[in-house]
């Protein structure tokens, strides 16, 4: 077999110094463009495929390449639109600087602490998990590698990209308290991904890990005081739909007025799960979320929602990382939410309006 060309082969077959051969694979403007096109010609004709992107990256000190770290499997991150949308906007942004991204899966899927001291990063975003506890986190700034967190961890030193999920989840809960509601129960995403399923004791939430679950569930108590708060093991519809069986599939007198969803995805299993006991939404049964995802399949119900910008803070997730790389030092960022009415609210049943307050 004949050995792999080089690019002093394709240097010499041009006729230029390896040096202008390898700006010209560089696309620097030092080199003049028929110069380029001599090159490139060489190159095609030995075979030459382009300098080695390890060897580069070691010349540069870069990898090229900015790791998004998953909370969940990534089968759950590509069923959830607003994962794919946050995803979608750092792709956007880093593909603009034609830099790779790295999709780093959390469970069983994640890398162990032993990987994430080898794999090259130029940057780390914490997309959808945010840990401050996250062995992860504590490797990369081991290493000297700069991190962007998504809604957390909140660490010194790591930038944030945040939005006010207790705001938000408020103004839904207070919309809900104008139309009448007080029998109020909230289905929870994961306050820790250990599989558990089930009504949240005080000592399980003493222990809630993700930031954004705490402030849904205070930004429900802002309004109503404590509320019953159902956990799920994964933000799925499947998920959404066993809460709603449990939550509803009881005494009328007991039954919820309304629920509180934590995502759109939860609310989706607890419209479903409310059709299946054959409640009407709202007449008999408000059902409220948080993301503003887009789910066709509720047509032609609009779920009332909490909506954030999950593509934008996608973008502005990828564009503090590119910004660190460059030696810079952006500041922390909070992005708005707002309330979006939508079919699936409304007055409390009339058989409730009594127990108003």
């Amino acid at each position: 077999m004949s050995s792999r060309p080089t690019l002093a082969a394709v240097a010499a077959h041009a006729g230029v110094s390896p040096s202008t051969a390898s700006l010209a694979f560089a696309d620097s403007p030092r080199v003049a463009p028929a110069t380029r096109d001599r090159v490139l010609a060489a190159a095609a004709e030995l075979g030459y495929a382009g300098p080695d992107p390890l060897a580069a990256s070691l010349r540069r000190g870069r990898s090229g390449v900015i790791g998004a770290f998953i909370g969940e499997r990534l089968l759950y991150a590509f069923r959830d639109p607003v994962a794919l949308q946050l995803l979608d906007g750092i792709s956007e942004v880093l593909g603009s600087h034609d830099v790779g991204l790295l999709l780093l899966a959390g469970d069983s899927g994640r890398p162990s602490t032993t990987q994430i001291a080898r794999i090259p990063l130029d940057a780390a975003i914490f997309a959808t998990c945010g840990l401050e506890d996250d062995p992860a986190l504590d490797q990369l700034r081991a290493r000297g590698v700069p991190v962007v967190a998504v809604e957390g961890p909140v660490v010194d030193g790591v930038v944030l990209v945040d939005i006010d999920d207790r705001r938000g989840t408020r103004d839904v809960a207070r919309h809900l308290y104008d139309l009448g509601h007080r029998r109020v129960h909230l289905v929870a995403m994961p306050l820790r991904l250990d599989g558990t399923r089930g009504p949240v004791s005080a000592e399980r939430r003493a222990r809630a890990h993700y930031r954004d679950v705490r402030h849904r569930i205070e930004g429900v108590e802002d309004v109503f005081g404590p509320v019953p708060v159902y956990e799920t093991p994964s933000n799925a519809v499947d998920e959404g739909c066993a809460a709603g069986r449990i939550l509803l599939d009881v005494a009328a007198d007991r039954r919820p007025t309304a629920i509180v969803a934590q995502s759109d995805i939860l609310a989706a299993g607890v419209l479903q799960a409310a059709g299946e006991l054959g409640l009407q939404v709202p007449h008999d049964l408000s059902v409220v979320g948080f993301d503003g995802a887009d789910l066709p399949w509720l047509a032609p119900d609009r779920l009332t929602t909490v909506v954030q910008p999950s593509a934008e803070k996608g973008r502005a997730a990828a564009q503090a990382a590119m910004d660190l790389v460059a030696g810079a030092a952006p500041e922390d960022l909070m992005l708005p939410v707002t309330l979006r009415v939508g079919t699936t609210s409304g007055p409390v049943p009339s058989s409730d309006r009594s127990v108003r307050r």
